[in-house]
């Protein structure tokens, strides 16, 4: 039996996380639960999964968490904040932690997790694009394992399977396109909160839906790529695939493409990440290729996605500067989604604030050199807004 630390247990990838285990008892079991601030959410999971640690990201939040488990026998751990995140991250006999906290917040935790010895199931991508020359160094100096746990990334994982060392020869990431792939480039510019959140094939997060309709996720994903198979950016291509049955596929140095298929559905990740390099049988719905009916492919239109080409460039440039591409992202979609800004004025943001890091790209950069930059570049594009009093556009496009 597997025991598991799963960071970000109230989120999509957490609930999905804890649905396997909970079909697979025999399998899994939870030792630590680390959630953001849903305290009813998560004091049920507390009272389903009895962990021995649990931590609430909101430290104002820890009393009414302490009072809605108060009657339990044993008491698990409780803690608050970033420390009480990490602290669950590294705690106890847990094999693997499951990483499903959103954006650059999962690292520090990550890195905790890596150090106490504790594979890794890698769905927060942002610890690979923004720390991944501080954690690849980790991985191998532990020697611990870092298992992809998004459907693109396992997706080549479990391709590679049986591949031998050189004989890959290109990785094709499938798109679904995200909400607007269907819509002309000219209604962007009417972009509401809403449109952004209606993803055609998946249920994820907030963030992650923006990131998918604005196709950022595509480009971090190619920047993970990166690190965790060690291929050269000209060798990682983008595909849109709406009907996302196709997850993703490899092409090997005889020209043969591998792919994996399935339904949409990111538990079949998780469980291939937590169970690797076994196979466990599910109920789930299985595959039927009729049903599925054509499967269509298209080239990314980079005039809607101007997002994927700002990641390939903060992805050559390499050092910090994939860090501040993120921090930006994340900041600049945070503010989308308190329409504070356009949808445009998102890839607007990244671009500027990218630019402006150029000269200071740090080319091996340290974590602090990481966190550093990620401060600064939400900072520059908070700075950004205050532009919005004088002009109908944050910047200016370069």
């Amino acid at each position: 039996m597997k025991a598991i630390n799963l960071l970000g247990s109230t989120g999509s990838i957490g609930t999905q996380t804890l649905d396997i285990v909970t079909h697979h008892p025999d399998r899994f079991r939870i030792v630590g639960l680390a959630a953001g601030n849903n305290v009813k959410m998560l004091a049920a999971q507390i009272r389903q999964f009895r962990p021995k640690i649990a931590a609430i990201c909101s430290q104002e939040k820890l009393p009414a968490l302490q009072e809605a488990v108060k009657d339990l026998d044993p008491q698990p751990i409780l803690l608050a904040g970033e420390a009480g995140v990490i602290e669950v991250a590294r705690y106890g006999d847990a094999e693997t932690v499951v990483t499903g906290i959103v954006g650059c917040a999962g690292l520090l935790p990550t890195i905790a997790a890596i150090e106490a010895g504790k594979d890794i199931a890698l769905a927060n991508k942002e610890t690979l694009i923004a720390g991944g020359p501080v954690v690849l160094p980790l991985v191998n100096k532990y020697g611990v394992k870092l298992l992809p746990a998004d459907s693109e990334h396992s997706a080549i994982f479990q391709c590679l399977q049986g591949v031998p060392k050189g004989g890959l020869r290109r990785i094709l990431l499938t798109a679904s396109g995200g909400a607007f792939r269907d819509w002309d480039v000219e209604k962007l510019a009417e972009v509401t909160v809403a449109d952004a959140l209606k993803h055609p094939n998946w249920s994820m997060g907030r963030k992650i839906t923006v990131d998918s309709a604005t196709l950022m996720n595509k480009g971090l994903e190619v920047i993970e790529a990166h690190f965790l198979f060690d291929l050269d950016y000209k060798d990682i291509d983008i595909v849109i695939h709406p009907q996302s049955i196709i997850h993703s596929l490899i092409e090997l140095q005889d020209t043969s493409v591998l792919a994996q298929l399935g339904w949409p559905d990111m538990r079949l990740p998780l469980l291939y990440a937590l169970s690797w390099p076994d196979r466990i049988y599910t109920e789930w719905e299985q595959l039927d290729l009729v049903k599925a009916g054509n499967l269509t492919f298209r080239e990314p239109d980079h005039q809607k996605y101007p997002c994927m080409q700002l990641a390939y460039a903060a992805g050559k440039a390499g050092g910090s500067m994939p860090a501040v591409l993120n921090a930006a992202n994340e900041q600049a979609v945070a503010l989308f989604l308190e329409e504070k800004i356009q949808f445009l004025d998102i890839p607007r943001c990244i671009e500027s604030v990218c630019d402006r890091h150029q000269n200071d790209n740090c080319t091996n950069p340290s974590l602090d050199d990481i966190l550093a930059a990620d401060r600064w570049a939400r900072q520059e594009v908070l700075n950004a807004t205050k532009k919005l009093a004088t002009s109908s556009r944050i910047i200016s496009v370069r």
